[in-house]
């Protein structure tokens, strides 16, 4: 029975290409694995997906009893049901560490780094491997993605030289592919407000509370703003089926590098104290916000930890 690899629930374009790319090298390492997605892609996935001619992963809704390995994500919220039944063989992640309990040791390879594909080249290489010119093109479009083209304060010197140097086994300009593939990510207008919610949400537990904070990318707030009483509508059903204290959306502009969040539930006083940002009718602005992980969840960690 193959080992199943995967990144987190509401896969974005990291979690999926990760997944293949990391199945790609352990293959080639003689390992017998396939990487199998927790849910539907995005545009800006698809778009990769494409243009590279690769097959979007298997999807699987339950692990219990298989072997496993983690790409792309570790905390309880965010990974597949079965998750406490099946074993956990190996973590792949650039991410905080949280609610992550194993029974047996494994190996970890967890670096501050912008995208976990940069990590996973670093494994090619130590393995003296090259992925594949598809692989390499899926790796840099995780790296793009993260990173919002190399522009988030995520990303670091590995990322932007994992990056040169997939784009050449790739044999695409990263700045005008990547571009594209951003662009691509926009395209929101087809999507009911229940799939713009899930395209990029996590769930995060800190101190006992539960919270959920999706994004969503575009050229155009304004645009999505136009439905915000149906978001904010669903974004209630979400925060009663999952139990969260609230609910933040981050809608980010890929052009302008700002953000404005949409909330709703009981977190306004921790919102305003994470950001010294006043709330007003639902919504808050994030100047030079892209990033939920290095700019949306630490402060809200904090103001919930105080």
């Amino acid at each position: 029975m193959s080992i199943l690899i995967f990144g987190h629930k509401n896969p974005d374009t990291d979690t999926i290409c990760s997944a293949i790319a990391y199945a790609e090298l352990k293959n080639k390492l003689g390992k017998d694995v396939k990487a199998v997605r927790l849910g539907d892609i995005n545009e800006e996935t698809k778009y990769a997906l494409n243009y590279f001619k690769a097959e979007k992963p298997e999807l699987v809704e339950n692990v219990a009893g298989k072997e496993i390995i983690l790409v792309d994500h570790n905390e309880k919220t965010q990974t597949a049901d079965g998750f406490e039944e099946a074993k956990v063989l190996e973590l792949i992640d650039h991410h905080r560490i949280s609610n992550f309990n194993v029974d047996e040791p494994l190996y970890a390879r967890v670096e501050p780094v912008g995208c976990t594909a940069t990590i996973i080249l670093k494994l090619f290489k130590e393995n003296n491997l090259v992925p594949s010119k598809e692989t390499a093109g899926l790796m840099l479009s995780a790296i793009i993605s993260d990173t919002l083209l190399f522009k988030s304060p995520t990303c670091t010197e590995c990322d932007v030289k994992a990056g040169k140097e997939l784009a050449e086994i790739a044999g695409v300009n990263a700045d005008e592919y990547g571009l594209e593939m951003l662009k691509a990510g926009t395209a929101l207008g087809d999507k009911s407000e229940a799939e713009l919610l899930n395209m990029d949400m996590k769930i995060f537990e800190i101190d006992g509370i539960k919270i959920g904070v999706a994004q969503v990318n575009t050229v155009n707030e304004a645009e999505v703003l136009e439905r915000k009483e149906k978001l904010l509508s669903e974004i209630d059903n979400i925060i009663s089926k999952e139990g969260l204290k609230f609910f933040m959306l981050a809608i980010t502009n890929i052009l302008t590098n700002d953000s404005a969040a949409l909330v709703s539930g009981d977190g306004n006083s921790i919102i305003e104290k994470a950001f010294g940002e006043k709330i007003d009718s639902n919504l808050v602005t994030l100047k030079g916000v892209v990033s939920r992980k290095k700019q949306i969840i630490p402060p809200l960690t904090k103001a919930i930890q105080e």
